[in-house]
């Protein structure tokens, strides 16, 4: 009988980006003042991008990514770096989703659980996550233990287990996620990272 592989909770991936391109557009992206949290999806189901596209059929489990089918939005469209940074990871597997996630100065995010984001659960997806702007006070715990990540690198997260998200300082904090399918190319370059 085969065992599952075990996977760190946390794993640097060997890929570092343009954070002033990177930053450039985000804020290009952010228009308006928010309280506490804003999301830009970059990729989003097609049928929320164009309603032109009829709604799919309703899905007996919405963590397996073939529900719908994805397309980019128009935030994406007007942000030629980001799209090439999503580029890279099409490279190794499908990417569905695509967030900017802005959260405000002295904002926390409370821990929770994302059940179906990690390599150990079946039909999952499993996020990438690359820091745009991380300022002094921003805090990412995983498991109870702060995870480093610096802007400009890219993680994987085992986001089925607690975390939670501290900004005490006095910008946003900025993440660019990425939802992928996991594959055989993608597991290898966790597997080697790690």
């Amino acid at each position: 009988m085969e065992t599952q592989q075990e996977y760190k909770d946390r794993i640097q991936l060997p890929f570092t980006f343009d954070v002033d391109r990177l930053l450039k557009e985000a804020h290009d992206l952010k228009k308006e003042h928010y309280e506490y949290y804003k999301v830009i999806p970059l990729r989003s189901p097609a049928h929320l991008v164009d309603a032109s596209i009829p709604f799919p059929p309703p899905a007996d489990d919405y963590a397996d990514g073939t529900w719908c089918d994805w397309m980019d939005t128009a935030a994406m469209e007007k942000s030629p770096y980001l799209k090439s940074v999503v580029s890279r990871f099409e490279e190794y597997t499908k990417v569905h989703l695509v967030r900017l996630l802005f959260l405000a100065p002295n904002s926390v995010v409370q821990e929770h659980t994302d059940p179906t984001l990690a390599l150990e659960e079946e039909k999952s997806m499993i996020r990438l996550t690359i820091p745009i702007d991380n300022n002094e006070g921003v805090e990412f715990y995983l498991n109870n233990t702060m995870v480093p990540m610096k802007v400009g690198e890219c993680w994987y997260l085992r986001l089925s287990d607690p975390h939670r998200v501290i900004n005490n300082g006095s910008s946003d904090r900025i993440n660019l996620t990425i939802d992928v399918i996991p594959n055989d190319k993608i597991i290898e370059l966790i597997e080697k990272a790690s």
